[in-house]
């Protein structure tokens, strides 16, 4: 709605604006009057926005203006009273007892939409010379300049309440996907299951293998919804969760999942050099997709025939992932965008997936309170590092120099 409807409005609507109090402030120095205020024009009086009152009349916002302190003319035309006890257009009102207002100023405030706001008035118990055509000039451009700050007001209003609903909706939509993501799984789980058993009871070779194809993907799908399961999380809470535990082993879990790759693939070839001689305390399964995400990635993206590297060790501080491969390097143009949700690999023909896989990789790394970075030139192949910090004492004494979660460079080709 393009208007400040109701007094309440206007009286926070003025209320939000710094430079109110210093114009009424202005206006009573150089107009030698006590009281000067911004109304807003309602069915029955005007009610005060904001006020000066050195007179001491009582006058605060959110009041509606007594009636026997206004002069009431029917014209919204400017109104300039130097003595209302001699004026003729006075003579038939009934003199204020309350309020002794001798002299008065009042001009409009109109929008640039021509909507009327309410009035820029000053009052005086005492007669003033204010009949100049400087002080009501002065009074018609400090109500331009409260006109265009209300405008202003509106549209910053107008705007933030667009950007409130735009992030409800997508907060929705999020929402929907992940409730959808759940909801698949059910289904999934039963044609897995089928699948499964058909491979299974099936003697004929050729109906065998497409049980098993259908398996296959299955195990895709259900790693998409996965990833659309964690990107709406992220999304919508804190970050992925984590359930940190000390893990006496991460050699096993490593090598768990390079088989598994190695199975999926089994022409493709991957040299893994794991060396964690000490426990680490890490989600397992969050680091496992880590290293399942960055190998899968890098033998789809690989050049085709050479083999992937895959190596873990620790230092003094840090648990150390890195995963190389050979192959045209990642453009500069899309270094800065790879962790990224929805990126997918520019040089690569292969386009399966969301985009997903690196961008909740940096996540889980972050959420770990580490870095995920990555290198990549022709001469030296592609390369992301993942860098853990060991234990609670590491995270500490790191908290004061933390790098950025996701770091990128670029080798001279």
């Amino acid at each position: 709605m393009d208007s400040f409807a109701g007094a309440a409005c206007g009286v926070t609507a003025i209320a939000a604006m710094d430079a109110v109090p210093g114009l009424l402030k202005v206006l009573c120095e150089i107009a030698g009057m006590k009281v000067a205020l911004v109304t807003r024009a309602t069915d029955n009086a005007p009610t005060i926005c904001a006020v000066k009152d050195a007179a001491q009349f009582g006058l605060h916002p959110g009041m509606t203006l007594p009636l026997d302190m206004t002069f009431r003319f029917d014209s919204l035309a400017p109104l300039v009273i130097e003595h209302a006890s001699t004026d003729p257009r006075c003579s038939n009102q009934q003199r204020p007892k309350r309020y002794p207002v001798e002299s008065c100023v009042s001009v409009p405030i109109t929008r640039a939409n021509g909507e009327y706001f309410g009035d820029l008035a000053a009052f005086d118990p005492r007669p003033a010379k204010i009949a100049g055509p400087h002080i009501l000039t002065m009074f018609r451009e400090f109500a331009a300049i409260i006109a265009g700050l209300l405008d202003n007001q509106l549209l910053r209003e107008k705007e933030h309440r667009e950007l409130l609903d735009e992030r409800a909706a997508g907060e929705l939509r999020e929402e929907f996907v992940a409730i959808l993501g759940h909801d698949l799984r059910n289904p999934l789980h039963a044609i897995y299951a089928t699948g499964d058993l058909l491979e299974r009871k099936l003697s004929d070779p050729d109906l065998s293998g497409m049980a098993s194809r259908i398996k296959a993907n299955v195990r895709r799908m259900s790693a998409l919804i996965d990833d659309v399961l964690d990107f709406a999380r992220g999304r919508l809470g804190d970050g992925i969760g984590l359930e940190l535990t000390e893990i006496e082993n991460i050699n096993t879990g490593l090598a768990t999942v390079i088989q598994e790759l190695r199975d999926a693939q089994p022409d493709s070839i991957i040299l893994s050099d794991i060396h964690v001689n000490r426990a680490v305390r890490c989600d397992l399964g969050r680091f496992q997709q880590v290293a399942s995400n960055l190998l899968g990635n890098a033998l789809t993206h690989g050049l085709a025939g050479s083999p992937v590297k895959i190596r873990a060790t620790v230092d003094e501080e840090e648990l150390v992932l890195e995963v190389w491969n050979a192959g045209e390097p990642i453009p500069a143009e899309s270094l800065g965008k790879i962790f990224e949700p929805f990126w997918r690999h520019s040089v690569s023909a292969s386009r399966n997936g969301l985009g997903l896989g690196l961008h909740i990789c940096s996540q889980i790394v972050r959420a770990h309170d580490g870095r995920l970075s990555v290198t990549s030139s022709r001469e030296h192949g592609t390369q992301f590092t993942a860098r853990l910090p060991l234990g609670a004492q590491n995270l500490r004494r790191r908290a004061d120099r933390r790098p950025p979660s996701s770091e990128i460079s670029r080798s001279n080709q």
